[in-house]
């Protein structure tokens, strides 16, 4: 260990930090978001003698005492002439190697636009079936429109934002669209055996049958069964509304279809053709202001750079495809231009442009001129993003993924597997948003209570939770906007309806009510905003079901029942967390803290150490007497086995071990394991878990959790 001081200069104002280097430069990041409030991912830390930038742990080697931070949002530092130089250096190369690109390729490309016409042209019909009303209402109706109404919301709930816009609620509707087709739409390598059902190998062409060409398919493959040796057929279909109804293909039916579920729920979408044999979607995000990028065999969205940075695919021309023309957006999915012109030798520049600009004013053609207007201010400014595009500086945190659609086999042979990592990034600092789940906790306060009031035996107990969990699964299979449900057969368990008053918290909690009609029926129904119920009950479910488990397994029945971790009382909530990485999008540190076991915080460089660090809301200062890591849903390999956990009591300045732990272990999926605090009587408003080591640090690189909690000796009122 070797504790070092230095002198941090921000906005004028010195900070005196105190870093241990054994802690990592992770760690020295947050000591200064402490200090500063600038968030790591913001920050630009320079020795403040020498201006030299620092990036690492080696750089503060070589800095005396004294830094200098500067946050992204702020005023650049001026440039150094070293860098200017090196900067127009840089800025001469590239023009260099594009024109010499253009050169070369006045000599190799073709002046016959005939192939690259005959490539485009196909698809520029296969969008206008898009528009077809009849087929988009037929499309709409195979939508569980609903449910994914609800997702969206609850996304935007988790973020803190409860009455989001039009634009907003369309944005996330998008991506849950894009989620559902993933799980729903089905990839093929090789269709299964018509005949049993097994696998079956490809054995050629086939030409299409008159019933194939009806839905646009003029290839077919064949394959013979490993088992019963009949032929199976695959027409390789283009009719979206036919790809509707088989829901299966690979990357072309993939891209066809979920562009027009896109056009069908009114998004201005492209289908996006790439000629190193790859197709996706883009749709104009109101939301973003400008095109975003989907690829529905992945479930990736708006990381264009995907293909050359995780893929390893070298690109040369990526054409949009939408009913009001065809536009080159090549260079949105590349920073290596100068390379990608070199690739591009199946027709010149200037012919491209002519031939494009051709197609796209027949497109064009019997549009309202109030229409094209917009269009064209949009594509002066869609033109202007892309040459920005080019020269934008990429975010190194952001790792991107290889080819996951199709088997390892066929995407070895496209050289398309690049990295085994998903998509990651430096975290963010991120707001919890978690009230809810510490209301539910403490709602079964009372069941308890009455449970130990009434005498129940522990089969009773469980009986009574059962019944509960029953009511709250029909309410959750219930229409999200009209949730009830009725409690009449469950009422004729005496047990239950003796102990039916103790659940009114747990009912505030989930925003329900208990309502007796004019019928003299007894519902459950909604008795506030929708969305807040529709992200409670995933909480207050898995909530029964630990208890159940619990109670299972007690041997002290009524003894223990008002400890840990039975009665998960003062929890903290509300707070904000932060994380050495993440996965996008779904692994973010906020889902440790959602209390849902359905997600997970997944750190995808964390098996041999990471770490979160979790500041209180308003820095309140709490006494930690207890906290609790559940297991994640799969790969017990990633699961934490050595860590520490530290408090501190001036925002991240200093630190205290409140608990370390070691060969810890996990024997189930979803298991709870709870941790007393020894320490206690140290007030802090920041928590930090560093995470040491994983079950198997030999085969694994990752550190996942499923959920974090932490307990203080007392919290304040909860809003209402």
């Amino acid at each position: 260990m070797v504790a070092r001081r230095f002198l941090v200069v921000h906005d004028d104002s010195d900070f005196d930090l105190h870093y241990d280097t054994d802690d990592g430069f992770e760690v020295f990041q947050f000591q200064l978001y402490s200090l500063t409030s600038v968030p790591p991912h913001q920050q630009k830390i320079f020795g403040a003698e020498q201006d030299t930038p620092v990036v690492n742990d080696s750089d503060l080697v070589a800095i005396s005492d004294k830094l200098r931070l500067v946050s992204v949002n702020d005023s650049e530092p001026e440039p150094s002439a070293a860098d200017l130089l090196k900067s127009d250096e840089e800025l001469a190369r590239l023009l260099q190697a594009e024109e010499e690109a253009l050169m070369l390729q006045q000599y190799v490309a073709s002046e016959n636009p005939r192939e690259f016409d005959s490539r485009v042209r196909p698809h520029v019909s296969q969008v206008r079936m898009y528009e077809d009303a009849t087929r988009q209402e037929a499309a709409r109706k195979s939508v569980p429109m609903e449910e994914l109404e609800e997702k969206a919301l609850v996304s935007l709930a988790k973020e803190g934002n409860f009455k989001p816009s039009k634009i907003e609620q369309d944005h996330a509707f998008l991506l849950q669209l894009l989620f559902w087709f993933k799980r729903s739409f089905r990839w093929v390598n090789s269709p299964s055996c018509h005949d049993c059902g097994n696998e079956t190998v490809g054995q050629g062409m086939a030409p299409p049958l008159p019933s194939e060409t009806l839905y646009g398919a003029s290839r077919v493959e064949l394959y013979r069964c490993t088992v019963c040796s009949q032929l199976t057929r695959f027409p390789r279909y283009n009719d979206p509304m036919k790809l509707v109804e088989t829901r299966e293909g690979r990357c072309g039916e993939w891209a066809n279809c979920f562009t027009f579920y896109c056009r069908a729920f009114g998004y201005e979408s492209r289908l996006i053709l790439d000629f190193t044999d790859h197709v996706w979607t883009e749709c104009f995000s109101q939301f973003l202001g400008r095109w975003m990028h989907l690829d529905p065999c992945e479930g990736i969205y708006d990381k264009p750079l995907l293909y050359e940075k995780g893929w390893g695919k070298k690109l040369n021309y990526v054409i949009a495809i939408a009913k009001d023309g065809v536009y080159d957006v090549t260079k949105r999915y590349t920073r290596k231009w100068h390379e990608v012109l070199s690739r591009r030798t199946i027709i010149t520049e200037p012919s491209l442009s002519s031939l494009l600009s051709n197609i796209t004013k027949e497109s064009r053609r019997g549009f309202a001129s109030q229409l094209l207007s917009i269009i064209e201010v949009r594509d002066m400014e869609e033109n202007k993003e892309l040459e920005r595009s080019l020269h934008a500086e990429d975010d190194e945190s952001l790792s991107l993924p290889g080819r996951r659609s199709g088997n390892e086999e066929w995407r070895k042979s496209r050289l398309e597997m690049g990295s085994d990592k998903l998509s990651s990034s430096a975290c963010p600092v991120r707001l919890c948003v978690d009230e809810h789940v510490t209301r539910i906790y403490n709602a079964f306060r009372p069941i308890l209570y009455q449970f130990v009031g009434e005498e129940l035996t522990k089969s009773e107990a469980v009986e009574v939770l059962r019944i509960t969990k029953g009511i709250l699964l029909d309410l959750s299979k219930s229409p999200y906007k009209t949730r009830r449900t009725s409690i009449d057969s469950v009422l004729d368990n005496p047990k239950f309806q003796k102990l039916l008053p103790s659940f009114d918290d747990l009912l505030g909690a989930l925003s329900l009510e208990k309502k007796v009609n004019t019928d003299g029926r007894v519902e459950f129904c909604l008795v506030g905003d929708p969305v807040v119920t529709s992200l409670a009950l995933p909480v207050a479910l898995d909530a029964l079901d630990d208890m159940i488990y619990i109670l299972n397994k007690c041997e002290n029945y009524g003894k223990d029942m008002f400890l840990l971790p039975f009665l998960k009382l003062n929890r903290i909530h509300s707070g904000s967390a932060i994380a050495s990485s993440e996965e996008l999008p779904f692994g973010i540190i906020t889902s440790a803290f959602d209390g849902t076991r359905i997600s997970k915080w997944e750190e995808p460089n964390g098996a041999r150490g990471c770490w979160v660090v979790y500041r209180t809301f308003g820095n309140e200062m709490f006494e930690l007497v207890a906290y609790e890591l559940m297991s994640a849903n799969d790969a017990p390999e990633r699961d934490p086995m050595d860590w520490i956990l530290e408090g501190s009591s001036d925002d991240g300045i200093s630190w205290q071990v409140l608990d370390k732990q070691t060969s810890q272990f996990f024997e189930d999926r979803f298991q709870r394991r709870t941790y007393t605090i020894s320490s206690a009587n140290f007030p802090c408003n920041v928590f930090r878990f560093r995470f040491l080591a994983v079950r198997d640090i030999q085969s694994n690189s990752r550190l996942q959790i499923g959920s974090i909690d932490l307990y203080a000796k007392s919290i304040g009122k909860l809003r209402a």
